[in-house]
């Protein structure tokens, strides 16, 4: 199922009802005319669905147009006591947030949406916080919307060090005129990515986009995930190891998808909390490769410094929220632990302000979209989609949703097929097998003269199937 990305016609709300929504982070990240982040994309979405825009809070809510949602777009809101302030008395009633960490302390009786996957920064009491289990608000999330682009900088943080060649170093004896390649580029020799292993720690969107983006530079890729997926790990040509330390034996790198889980709410500890420590760590090849672009906490700090200091992991690069109040300049978020391995091993650390994903642009738009239309379903059809947890009484689930070719086939990826297509796929099916059928119905001593006959045909035919399934979205575990 989708939600509604009908922008023609005005959604019918109660012409009695004022709906106030926060959104609490950047939706527009490219730079408009002023030179600031621009969110005239989203805002026209919102405009065209019958909503209203306002750059900044909310004041009286009663002086407010009748019949409408309101967006109240305040980007620059990041610290926590920032968010109690704002959104601490239940003024909103729902918001949308991409990065920012929502304290358990704020208040949206109607719902919240995360733009991305995952829903760890979620933190409000309205829906039971990151697992949404609990509250009587629904949680709702954007998955799929930045794998992609997510899956594409982690292979941007491996290269920057595999394959290991110093082009800084050579760029900069090139450009000086100080470097002879017959006899000086023995000097550097390397080793390419094909051959080399990657442990991939979850099989969401995010992790089967980066395992696909690894066997195409000829990675060998192990996967560790839930038992269920299995069968679909080795359907689509990927080891699959039962347990975590098994995955990291002989790794070159690691890269970690499997976000926070579920929180204790006794002890505020979340269940993958230090997943990554140092039995992990030390079940990889000597001089490995971490990457860590999910949340910060799925690492023991203190395990990485002594992987660092023994050379069992040459470079570590993190992805994680780093917030800085801005009365007081002190710093909060999962990043600060990493910050005390700067000193010692600042050059073999890359630390990112979660900035792998969400600096993609037409990511951010998409998912801010798709977030708008989900809380106008909630509002006005009272059914959700990409639901987290626990869907309160009175409310129709209608599953999730993905962008084409993110995620699991679903049976609607069957029913969505249009009579040419059923066909079309049946066609190169039936010729295929017919010439399978011809082969190995022939004898041996034939084959040779069927092959250098047909063979050109039966391969055009293998990479026409592959085309159709990856373009009818056929690919992937089925759901």
């Amino acid at each position: 199922m989708t939600a509604n990305t009908n922008i023609q016609a005005v959604e019918p709300i109660d012409p009695q009802r004022i709906y106030a929504v926060l959104i609490c982070d950047l939706i527009g990240l490219r730079f408009g005319p002023d030179g600031k982040p621009d969110p005239s994309e989203v805002r026209a979405h919102i405009e065209a669905k019958g909503g209203r825009f306002h750059a900044g809070a909310l004041g009286d809510k009663a002086g407010l147009e009748r019949g409408r949602v309101h967006f109240f777009y305040q980007p620059d809101l990041s610290a926590s006591d920032e968010l109690i302030e704002a959104a601490g008395d239940g003024r909103y009633d729902a918001v949308i947030a991409a990065a920012s960490f929502l304290p358990v302390e704020t208040v949206f009786p109607l719902a919240g949406v995360r733009i991305g996957a995952g829903t760890g920064n979620m933190g409000s009491r309205s829906w039971g916080g990151g697992s949404g289990e609990g509250g009587p608000a629904v949680l709702m999330n954007t998955p799929g919307i930045n794998s992609r682009a997510t899956a594409q900088m982690v292979m941007k943080a491996i290269l920057k060090v595999l394959p290991d060649l110093p082009v800084g170093l050579l760029h900069d004896r090139v450009a000086r005129g100080t470097f002879d390649t017959g006899r000086e580029l023995r000097d550097f020799p390397t080793e390419k990515l094909e051959g080399k292993t990657i442990a991939i720690i979850g099989y969401g969107n995010i992790g089967r986009e980066v395992a696909k983006l690894a066997r195409a530079f000829g990675m060998r890729v192990v996967i560790h995930a839930r038992p269920r997926h299995r069968d679909w790990v080795e359907a689509e040509g990927f080891a699959f190891a039962a347990d975590l330390a098994g995955a990291a034996e002989g790794a070159d790198v690691l890269s970690v998808h499997v976000g926070l889980g579920k929180q204790d709410a006794q002890i505020g500890r979340y269940a993958n909390a230090g997943l990554i420590g140092a039995e992990v760590l030390s079940r990889m090849n000597k001089g490995a490769v971490l990457v860590n672009y999910d949340r910060g906490e799925l690492v023991d700090v203190a395990a990485l410094g002594a992987a660092l200091d023994a050379g069992q992991v040459r470079h570590a690069a993190i992805d994680a929220d780093l917030f800085r109040n801005a009365s007081t300049g002190a710093l909060s978020g999962p990043m600060l632990p990493y910050l005390d391995l700067v000193e010692k091993h600042g050059d073999r650390l890359e630390l990112l302000p979660h900035a792998a994903a969400d600096t993609d642009h037409p990511s951010r738009v998409a998912g801010a979209k798709q977030a708008v239309d989900q809380l106008f379903d909630v509002i006005c059809r009272k059914s959700v989609t990409n639901a987290k947890g626990t869907v309160p009484p009175g409310y129709l689930s209608l599953g999730a949703t993905t962008p084409p070719g993110i995620g699991p086939v679903t049976a609607d990826h069957f029913l969505k097929l249009t009579a040419g297509d059923y066909s079309e796929l049946a066609d190169v099916c039936d010729r295929q097998s017919r010439l399978w059928k011809a082969l190995s119905d022939a004898p041996p001593a034939e084959r040779g003269k069927m092959v250098a006959e047909q063979g050109e045909e039966l391969v055009r035919l293998i990479d026409r199937f592959c085309l159709l399934a990856e373009r009818l979205n056929l690919r992937g575990p089925y759901q």
